[in-house]
């Protein structure tokens, strides 16, 4: 059975001509280390999608595999603490669920930014609405793929992660 938020995903990238780019491994791919394994690529290629409440506004923030949130870098940039929503939360205020939280077919007034650490990558791997999926992306395409708000710089760099 195909899950709503699988469709939601599937149809806005047809909306921009990627449909076809969807992998359904048999894996999960819930997690960085899971994903990466089930679709044969680096840990750090999986472009995860880390999901904050900023006052009651969700925002989205795509960042590289291994990457980690710098508080500080976070609070500099949008003039409020990292806060993570809720587990039970998500899919209510993003329109996908844990495991599967990506940039495509999200609910409307979700701001979706992405982080500099995805820079370092030809190809990413965001999900695409299910702990079963992902789409593979230059990180030109995932740009042209979304309607994000830009780029921040928001995660440690790679020797204090």
């Amino acid at each position: 059975m195909i899950s709503m938020s699988l469709t939601r995903a599937k149809e806005y990238l047809a909306r921009r001509g990627l449909a076809d780019r969807i992998i359904i491994p048999e894996r999960s791919s819930a997690t960085v280390e899971a994903a990466a394994e089930a679709l044969g690529c680096e840990p750090d290629m999986i472009a995860k999608t880390l999901s904050f409440l900023q006052g009651d506004r969700p925002v989205l923030i795509l960042a590289s595999g291994m990457a980690r949130v710098d508080n500080k870098k976070y609070k500099a940039r949008f003039n409020c603490k990292a806060r993570m929503i809720p587990g039970d939360q998500v899919e209510a205020l993003i329109g996908h669920d844990v495991g599967g939280v990506c940039p495509f077919g999200v609910n409307e007034g979700v701001t979706v930014y992405f982080d500099e650490s995805l820079k370092k990558h030809a190809v990413v791997y965001p999900a695409a609405g299910t702990d079963h999926s992902a789409v593979r992306l230059a990180v030109a395409e995932l740009e042209d793929s979304c309607d994000f708000a830009g780029w921040v710089d928001v995660c440690k760099a790679p020797e204090e992660a």
